[in-house]
């Protein structure tokens, strides 16, 4: 196939503050693409909390745009949390609010935060972020993977769960969590031990540094990457060469 199609590999498809730097630091994704729910909370706002926490310190969790979680699997989600007594960020949509269990937000206030909307990339990015608990979808995954930052992934459906065996088994830079139902259960879920299990497996686990080492170094690939004269940047410039190029030889012809 390579004989008659060729191809040109172009990525990761993140906008350049966050890789090569190209764009001045106003330029976020704030400014930058289409959201597909309002934040509850200012970009400031959001970045004064994450500025407060510890370097490596937070659990990001969001399972995406898509992917609605059963009451139940909810609830373990919030229970792993409350158990981790560690600090977090809580993505939950607002038409999924209702799902968490009455009290959590309160309780856990003195170093949570859940929130119906978010900037990711600027999450990711973040020195305080530690590990993020994700569906494993592909913007997500390739974000994380951009930004170096430890999966633990939840894969829902569709390429999720594909995308999750490569940040476990592949790239090496995550943990998958196993699904388990028990006893009078339609539906295996994540349960609460293993969600907080994967928290920790990447945080300070026996494979915790191997994870963290892996993530950097496939961080450092994707900045190099678009870099000017990286594989990304060679092959536009190659792509718009070609069809230059093509349309000069049209010309000729007539």
């Amino acid at each position: 196939m390579c004989n008659k199609l060729r191809f040109k590999a172009v990525g990761p498809t993140i906008p350049s503050i966050y890789l090569a730097k190209q764009l001045s630091s106003d330029d976020t994704c704030h400014e930058y693409g289409l959201s597909l729910f309002k934040p509850q909370h200012s970009p400031t706002y959001l970045k004064q909390w994450l500025d407060s926490q510890q370097p490596k310190s937070v659990v990001y969790v969001s399972f995406g745009s898509v992917a609605s979680l059963s009451d139940k699997q909810t609830e373990e989600v919030a229970a792993a949390l409350e158990k981790l007594d560690r600090p977090f960020l809580w993505v939950v949509r607002k038409s999924e609010q209702d799902k968490i269990p009455p009290g959590f937000v309160e309780d856990t206030s003195d170093r949570g935060l859940v929130v119906t909307w978010c900037c990711q990339l600027e999450v990711l990015a973040h020195e305080s972020t530690g590990c993020f608990v994700t569906h494993c979808g592909w913007n997500s995954t390739i974000e994380a993977l951009s930004m170096g930052v430890p999966m633990v992934t939840v894969p829902q459906f569709a390429d999720q769960p594909t995308n999750a065996k490569f940040v476990e088994d592949v790239w090496g830079v995550g943990v998958r969590v196993m699904v388990r139902k028990r006893d009078g259960e339609e539906k295996a879920m994540a349960r609460m031990e293993e969600i907080e299990w994967g928290v920790v497996e990447v945080m300070e686990g026996e494979r915790a540094k191997g994870i963290r080492k892996n993530a950097e170094k496939w961080k450092t690939l994707a900045r190099a990457a678009v870099a000017d004269g990286g594989s990304s940047d060679r092959n536009i410039e190659d792509f718009v060469d070609e069809l230059v190029n093509l349309q000069l030889l049209k010309r000729l012809e007539l």
